[in-house]
């Protein structure tokens, strides 16, 4: 596990301003201020709950907090919720369903239905791979989450954390048009995706394998004017059709960025969205291995219509770029040390826990060289522990979506948009349970009341 202070000088911050304390935050309301180097820093402290990270998990982490009664802040890095279902133009929702019903249900499910009125070619029926239209799923998002009486703060990023001794987080300082803002509130949910604000915070995390090395990104894209009707009678551009045109494309020697990761699905009369190729290693918490990676993401989506072109031009002659993602397609980078850690042996046991707050059943999805999948069959999942989302030695944090407590190999299953809506609104309700029962110690809640009240809001679990 890496330290706070290891973190800290690994990232060239171990400096008088950011020691713990890392920064003197003063005053008492919205109005007050602080120095830090002679820069004046607004205080907001009229929150219950700050959510950090607006993608799937946070997304239901906010609605879920506002909806028990807590005030409810999410911020949000950029100008759209949603995450890699939106921001980041991944095509098409993992299966909700364990091969005979939906399990991730709750707040998931009701996304999950209601972004279907954005994909009206797919059957209403339809569980598993259903399309995504990104821009009706963000316009879904952001009235779910206002619906609920939680605010949203866009463009604007957390750059420090203030700690109260080591087992509080008492401020987070935020960037943006403003300048620096000090943000309190008396629980924290990181939703980050790469567990910024848990890792800030002194949380100790592992990232990738043993030798550090993550798992493949991707940069998603969707190509217009393609020819729907010829894309849908075939043969399928996936790499498990043997007749998809990709191999002769690779074969070909013309295309060097592409890879045989090719997945598709139309979101819309003639406009195919793909999560396709491989970025590998990226340090997604580096800015400079994240901007070469977009860079190069945009040249793999040119190769990639060039290469469709060429080897189906009826369905692709007339096609071009339409968009890359705004956001990186990060599949691996911190993993946040919780009170459990869930286990790929857990994952192969389908393991039920007493502290469970949802199931999942997504197939262990590592995107390495020589990874095999690893599928449950029909009807088979596992629980996901409470005790994953509360950060190891931090009092009033929570962690939802990607970077929760898992091992490398478990993560590879648990790191997908269903799960993480699920693991969401977990921990949005037990921040609202933990200012009203324990004194903000997310610790310490009642999972009995937390399950219960899950169950209530519809959610499944043993």
């Amino acid at each position: 596990m890496t330290s706070r202070r290891d973190f800290l000088k690994k990232a060239g911050l171990l400096t008088a301003a950011f020691t713990a304390p890392a920064l003197n935050v003063q005053g008492e309301t919205s109005q007050s201020k602080m120095n830090l180097k002679n820069t004046k820093i607004a205080v907001d402290n009229q929150w219950d709950v700050i959510v950090v990270g607006g993608g799937p998990g946070g997304c239901t982490a906010a609605i879920s907090a506002a909806r028990e009664g807590a005030k409810t802040l999410l911020i949000e890095a950029m100008g759209q919720l949603g995450g890699m279902g939106t921001a980041g133009m991944v095509p098409a929702w993992c299966p909700f369903s364990d091969g005979e019903k939906i399990i991730y249900r709750g707040l998931a499910e009701k996304v999950f239905e209601a972004s279907k009125v954005g994909v009206p070619h797919e059957k209403k029926q339809k569980m598993d791979w259903v399309s995504i239209n990104p821009e009706h799923l963000m316009a879904l998002y952001d009235q779910m989450v206002t619906d609920s009486g939680a605010q949203v703060l866009f463009f604007s990023r957390v750059a420090a954390v203030e700690m109260a001794g080591n087992d509080t987080v008492d401020a987070i300082i935020v960037a943006n048009k403003s300048g620096l803002v000090a943000f309190k509130a008396k629980v924290f949910i990181d939703a980050t995706g790469d567990g910024d604000l848990a890792a800030w915070a002194g949380a100790s995390f592992k990232r990738g394998d043993d030798e550090g090395k993550v798992q493949s990104s991707t940069l998603c894209f969707s190509l217009a004017n393609v020819d729907s009707y010829r894309y849908m009678a075939g043969p399928s551009l996936h790499t498990s059709n043997k007749n998809s045109p990709i191999y002769p494309a690779i074969a070909s020697g013309k295309y060097p960025l592409i890879d045989n990761h090719l997945c598709s699905n139309l979101i819309g009369p003639n406009v195919l969205q793909f999560n396709a190729g491989h970025l590998v290693n990226v340090d997604s918490t580096d800015p400079w291995e994240t901007t070469n990676a977009m860079i190069t993401g945009r040249q793999i989506a040119g190769q990639y219509l060039e290469a469709m072109k060429e080897f189906q031009p009826q369905t692709f002659g007339s096609a071009f770029v339409v968009k890359t993602a705004s956001l990186l397609g990060v599949r691996d980078s911190r993993r946040i040390e919780g009170d459990y850690i869930f286990t790929a042996q857990d994952w192969r046991e389908r393991k039920t826990f007493e502290d469970e707050i949802g199931r999942n059943c997504y197939y262990i999805d590592v995107h390495k060289p020589g990874h095999v999948a690893t599928r449950y069959k029909k009807g088979e999942s596992h629980g996901i522990p409470y005790r994953c989302l509360t950060p190891k030695g931090i009092k009033n944090l929570l962690t939802a979506g990607r970077c929760i407590s898992t091992d490398e190999e478990a993560f590879g299953s648990l790191r997908v948009m269903p799960p993480c809506l699920v693991t969401g609104e977990a921990a949005g309700m037990a921040a609202a349970h933990a200012i009203k029962q324990t004194k903000n110690d997310v610790h310490k809640i009642d999972t009995n009341f937390l399950r219960k009240r899950l169950k209530e809001e519809g959610q499944y679990f043993l």
